[in-house]
């Protein structure tokens, strides 16, 4: 049996140790080689499947690939706490993601403060909230 079979079929029992290690060990980021991107890509969609937050937080500062995916699977799962601790710690990523999250649950003015806390200079985090706030004020 081929890996890549091998990994679907670990996927579909949620066998993740074998498919993580599996594909892991095929993947290597930005590589010339395609497949290899791929594979990595993978990985990270892997890892996100097995909810294992702690390896994509651990690859997340080199890799913005594990931080893009950290970071949506975080807005998705509505952790707004864990997207927080992130853009305290700098992800501007992070930061983005927690403004849509608290605007998507109608906590504009909640979002706005986490914006003036964590990235007053951020024009692109403002524009969201104010985005948000004339969408919800039908004047969009």
């Amino acid at each position: 049996m081929e890996w890549r079979e091998q990994v679907r079929t670990a996927e579909q029992i949620s066998d993740w140790d074998t498919a993580i290690s599996l594909v892991s060990a095929r993947a290597e980021c930005y590589s010339a080689d395609c497949h290899a991107h791929d594979n990595h890509l993978w990985h990270m969609d892997l890892l996100v499947r097995a909810e294992r937050f702690d390896q994509l937080a651990e690859l997340a500062p080199t890799d913005v690939h594990a931080r893009r995916r950290l970071n949506r699977s975080l807005h998705e799962r509505g952790m707004d706490t864990a997207l927080r601790r992130r853009a305290e710690a700098g992800d501007s990523g992070a930061l983005y993601h927690l403004v849509r999250l608290l605007c998507g649950k109608g906590k504009l003015r909640e979002a706005n403060e986490a914006v003036e806390s964590l990235g007053p200079e951020n024009e692109y985090a403002h524009r969201l909230v104010a985005d948000f706030r004339r969408a919800s004020d039908g004047t969009r």
